[in-house]
């Protein structure tokens, strides 16, 4: 094992997570990445930490999962939780970015960091005679992916993802939609589409009825296998799974009052905006792999969007994952070659934080490895814990994608009266008890 050097495949959220916490440990790390020079289908920016599919980062309140997986690594000095305070844009009770200032603040931190090299090249295997983190995506390219599925023995596997489309704030419709947040909880950031029945029949029957996009090229191979992941499902899928299922998903009307008329509509689309001026909005749960003219045709549809002008289009794409229980270790390192770590959507998280977050326990423990410190296994207790465990070991059952939920935390053992909100509160409370605590170990 090569002294106190790290190597790191992939500048996307978890490679760069990696990287930083390795980096400030005092270990020497060159980081991989292919940009500018090569791009994947999905990326478009040279900058690292690129934002590929929706600017919000969901819920800021520790008790929703995700709002304590963010919580947990802010206070342990998470870089892309620190970049994502810097450059957050209103979205009521949400953390959403303007997602070129944060990719290009996560940039600038790594190509200026003492201790981390850039190197702007492709890579197709591993020396395992240095302590590696592999957070190539998932997109990893087709020979990579062949070398990490035969050369190191990990099985893969494939889903499908989907963006949703952006659209210019100047050419809504404000005469028809309002500002407001469900509930009124936070500010009113939202800009809400309300529709009555029979708009909302037309729209149905537009959207089950439109032209889906060929797979390209890349994804052809895979055609026979697709497989939708629940968390990020193209709108047009779910809408066919029954007329009524897009008004207790994207489309739920329930919360949102329009002021203006004292009652909530039969169905409501919401925009969340993309920057911090406020010029771009996209489309909240309506990731989609319908055609540029369909999506124009049928999206149009929608009240105040008449004539909305479209500044990007949905795109869907395959992401690539490993069949990681038994194969990784709760701190997603391979079981079998402790020099190799993989982080990121590889390993079966799902979701930009929870990318992250396994970023900063494969960084974290690849740079203790090089520095002969004992590893840090986070509990199940914790979010972050809980998510490597899940990844480990798995559920019952195919092993599948899964976001931050407190369905794989540590139970408390114990009930506690209130609802869900108070039993989350003191589980949350818990985990950043356990976190406060390891915290200064690191």
């Amino acid at each position: 094992m090569k002294d106190k050097i790290i190597n790191v495949y992939g500048a996307g959220l978890a490679g760069c997570e990696a990287a930083w916490q390795a980096a400030q440990k005092g270990v020497s790390v060159r980081l991989f990445e292919m940009k500018p020079e090569k791009y994947t289908p999905a990326h478009h920016s040279s900058d690292f930490a690129e934002l590929v599919c929706s600017n919000s980062l969901r819920s800021d309140s520790i008790t929703n999962a995700v709002g304590l997986l963010k919580e947990e690594m802010l206070r342990m000095g998470s870089l892309i939780m620190e970049a994502a305070h810097e450059t957050r844009v209103p979205a009521g009770s949400a953390l959403a970015v303007d997602r070129k200032l944060f990719s290009s603040y996560i940039t600038d931190k790594i190509k200026n960091h003492k201790n981390i090299e850039i190197v702007e090249a492709e890579v197709y295997n591993i020396d395992e005679d240095t302590v590696t983190v592999v957070a190539t995506g998932p997109l990893t390219s087709d020979r990579m992916a062949e070398y990490i599925e035969k050369d190191l023995g990990c099985s893969g596997l494939h889903f499908f993802d989907a963006a949703a489309p952006i659209v210019d704030y100047s050419s809504i419709n404000m005469d028809i939609a309002f500002f407001a947040s469900r509930y009124d909880k936070g500010d009113a950031d939202y800009i809400n589409c309300p529709m009555t029945e029979e708009q909302y029949n037309r729209f149905y029957e537009a959207l089950i009825g439109a032209k889906e996009a060929e797979l390209k090229e890349f994804d052809r191979e895979s055609q026979k296998d697709l497989t939708v992941f629940e968390g990020c499902m193209p709108v047009e899928v779910m809408a066919k799974r029954g007329h009524d299922t897009l008004l207790f998903g994207p489309l739920k009307p329930v919360g949102l009052i329009d002021k203006r008329v004292g009652k909530e509509a039969y169905a409501v689309v919401q925009l969340r905006k993309e920057n911090k001026e406020g010029t771009m909005y996209n489309l909240v749960g309506f990731q989609t792999h319908l055609t540029f003219p369909e999506q124009k045709r049928v999206f149009s549809l929608i009240p105040g969007l008449e004539n909305a002008q479209f500044l990007r289009y949905g795109v869907m794409h395959r992401n690539t994952y490993l069949n990681s229980p038994g194969l990784l270790s709760t701190v997603y390192s391979m079981n079998d070659r402790p020099n190799v770590f993989f982080a990121g959507q590889i390993t079966g998280v799902e979701g930009y934080v929870e990318s992250a977050g396994s970023g900063f326990v494969a960084g974290l423990n690849a740079a203790r490895r090089v520095l002969g410190e004992d590893e840090i296994v986070f509990p199940p207790e914790t979010m972050i814990g809980a998510m490597a465990h899940y990844v480990s070991r798995g559920g019952t059952g195919k092993f599948v994608p899964m976001n931050a939920n407190f369905g794989i935390v540590e139970p408390l053992g114990y009930r506690v009266k209130g609802g869900k909100i108070a039993k989350y509160t003191v589980v949350a409370e818990r985990s950043l008890g356990i976190i406060d605590g390891i915290k200064d170990k690191l």
